[in-house]
């Protein structure tokens, strides 16, 4: 199906560059050259749809389905790149949760269990020991 649909897909594209190609231009004369239309309106003056018209129209809707249309097919397709195989399902294993850690054991190689020493007196900053030479 998808093979079918991928060669219409490229039908329809050259299709529709050989449709836009043989169009002429709205103003291809000398004078659209120079930016004198022969129309003040923003896209050129509107003339009856032509048969190259309406086959551009029709190829460019055919050509924006085909590809929507490709475009969900291979976002379904779950096969191997490499071979035609399906690709393989994963098992559906539960995964065991790691075991609680009660909130009273502590590890044995913890950083900070030892108590902090407190510092000397002596060596406090703004103490003002009589020893102290500066003070003098």
């Amino acid at each position: 199906m998808i093979v079918l649909l991928t060669i219409l897909h490229l039908a329809v594209c050259f299709f529709l560059i050989l449709v836009v190609l043989l169009q002429s231009g709205k103003g291809a004369d000398l004078a659209g050259a120079f930016g004198g239309g022969g129309s003040q309106t923003a896209f050129g003056a509107r003339g009856a749809s032509t048969l190259l018209t309406k086959l551009t129209t029709t190829s460019a809707i055919l050509f924006m389905v085909t590809s929507l249309t490709l475009a969900i097919m291979a976002n379904r397709h779950t096969g191997s790149v490499v071979t035609d195989e399906s690709a393989p399902q994963e098992s559906a294993a539960p995964v065991q949760p790691p075991p609680p850690i009660p909130l009273d054991a502590t590890p044995a190689d913890a950083p900070g269990d030892e108590p902090i020493p407190d510092a000397p007196a002596d060596d406090a900053p703004g103490d003002a020991s009589p020893e102290d030479p500066n003070q003098s």
